[in-house]
């Protein structure tokens, strides 16, 4: 099966973790409804995205993995028959946080997990303060519709994940994302971050010949001061973008992309036989400074 038909649930939270949980089955519901074979959920879509503030009783916010919501989502997954890709806050142990991504496979079945590698400290995104950096590696699972790839949010700048993930057999690359710009930023850098964001991960497409999917959630957050930027998209395997979704409503859409894709621009594109492998080595360095 080279065709395949992928949901983008773009949506709002609130601070209710169940009520966040129901509207996500709701859309899934919808998804499927819609002839989804394989939903992705936003980063973090049980919540707001608390990383704002460094406030510990934030970490009540976490579950373990698998847990209630992989539990609720499994049973919807195998009732729909649909894959399902969820982006939870995972509590490991005491005192030790993921950001996690639970994949559910189209018979209900919990397949696995990523734990997020690069974990962002800035303003209003104090990650570093929640997650310890994943330490699963890239992962790669071969569901019911297609053989995927997951990474999270602020992985997306970074080549050297979507190129592994890709080497490890991914037909597709999927984004969950929380992205968005602060509300007192001018029109023109809003622009000026949102291709950004949307060409670095076009270019992980290209270079892998790839289909590349991102989804961001939408609305505003932080009393006003945060702007959920949406616009999730899918790319093809040569960077065209084939949906890109608006930047401030919530959304459903389904994308029926073709896996073969990638043979025939992997083909005619030969980046892969051309790597020069043998030179690579100083990529493992911090900065080549000469220490």
């Amino acid at each position: 099966m080279s065709k395949v038909k992928v949901a983008l649930v773009q949506m709002s939270c609130t601070a209710n973790k169940a009520e966040n949980l129901a509207k996500a089955i709701e859309k899934t519901r919808e998804a499927a409804a819609k002839g989804a074979q394989i939903v992705c959920l936003q980063e973090l879509f049980t919540s707001l995205y608390f990383c704002d503030v460094e406030d510990y009783a934030n970490f009540g916010l976490a579950e373990s993995i698998p847990g209630p919501s992989t539990d609720a989502l499994q049973a919807v997954a195998a009732e729909l028959g649909v894959v399902v890709i969820a982006s939870l806050f995972e509590k490991r142990a005491q005192g030790l946080y993921h950001n996690t991504t639970a994949v559910i496979d189209a018979d209900g079945s919990y397949l696995g997990k990523y734990r997020k590698m690069h974990i962002p400290d800035d303003p209003a995104f104090y990650e570093k303060f929640y997650f310890t950096p994943g330490d699963l590696g890239y992962k790669v699972w071969k569901t019911r519709f297609a053989t995927f790839g997951v990474l999270i949010c602020w992985d997306q700048w970074y080549p050297e994940a979507a190129r592994i993930t890709s080497l490890m057999g991914a037909e597709i690359l999927f984004y969950p994302t929380a992205i968005g710009w602060a509300t007192s930023q001018d029109e023109a850098t809003n622009t000026e971050q949102y291709n950004a964001w949307q060409t670095i991960q076009r270019s992980h497409a290209v270079a892998n010949g790839v289909h590349v999917i991102s989804v961001n959630r939408v609305g505003l957050e932080q009393n006003g001061a945060m702007q959920f930027w949406g616009g999730s998209f899918v790319s093809n395997p040569f960077g065209t973008v084939l949906y890109k979704a608006s930047h401030h409503h919530e959304e459903v859409t389904v994308v029926e992309i073709d896996t073969a894709k990638t043979d025939q621009y992997r083909t005619h594109w030969p980046f892969l036989r051309d790597r020069r492998i043998d030179s690579y080595q100083p990529i493992t360095k911090r900065y080549l400074d000469g220490d």
